[in-house]
């Protein structure tokens, strides 16, 4: 018997029961977000207070649905961090399946299910045999945490798991950064949470870190 579920539909706690994905509390475990980050330039950061403020000023209007997120916020972080220019290149919309077998067992029988999970990125930056997901949420007010489990479903279905992938998860408004290396049993970190809600411009540590991924990706 096969079950299928949407990768939206995932929880945490599916996650941890199906694939014994656990989270790690070894800050060495991702430092990709804060360590040897490289350093922008005044002209990118102008260009970033840009993006902020359109984006800002373009919600006042009306909430901003999945294109507008990508479009005014996405798109210019992509092409600032280099993801628009060789070794790297965009896939869209990407299917990602991945499966578990589970036997269910009684005094009567013994009963095989399968379960497959299947999904679309929003977007895939791809280089080689590491992968760069970057999914944003279809309205700016969807929470973080919800898309979490999503985003790392999306990451188990990592074909090379010798090598560590990350993702960005974001609404337009707020981003955070994820790491797993499935090894034996996967194990995931998150960074901080950046929101362009503070007075500073955090778009500006957004594109430090997707440089610096750029950086351990090529």
């Amino acid at each position: 018997m096969i079950q299928v579920i949407q990768a939206q539909n995932v929880t945490l706690a599916y996650l941890k029961q199906k694939f014994a994905i656990h989270k790690s509390e070894d800050e060495q475990f991702f430092t990709e977000w804060f360590d040897y980050i490289p350093e922008i330039s005044e002209l990118e950061k102008q260009y970033l207070d840009r993006v902020k403020n359109n984006y800002l000023n373009v919600l006042e209007n009306a909430p901003l649905l999945e294109d507008a997120v990508k479009m005014v916020v996405l798109s210019p972080l992509l092409d600032l961090a280099g993801f628009y220019r060789h070794p790297f290149y965009i896939a869209t919309e990407e299917s990602v399946e991945i499966s578990e077998e589970i036997i269910i067992e009684d005094e009567e029988n013994t009963e095989e299910t399968q379960e497959i999970i299947k999904g679309k990125i929003d977007v895939l930056v791809l280089q080689d045999k590491l992968w760069l997901l970057i999914i944003e949420s279809k309205r700016s007010s969807f929470s973080l945490a919800k898309a979490i489990p999503q985003a790392l479903t999306y990451m188990l279905a990592n074909p090379h798991p010798e090598h560590p992938v990350y993702s960005l998860v974001m609404n337009g408004e707020d981003f955070q950064f994820m790491k797993l290396l499935k090894q034996d049993k996967p194990v995931y970190a998150l960074s901080d949470r950046f929101t362009l809600y503070r007075r500073e411009n955090e778009l500006y540590k957004v594109l430090n870190i997707l440089k610096n991924l750029g950086q351990v990706l090529s």
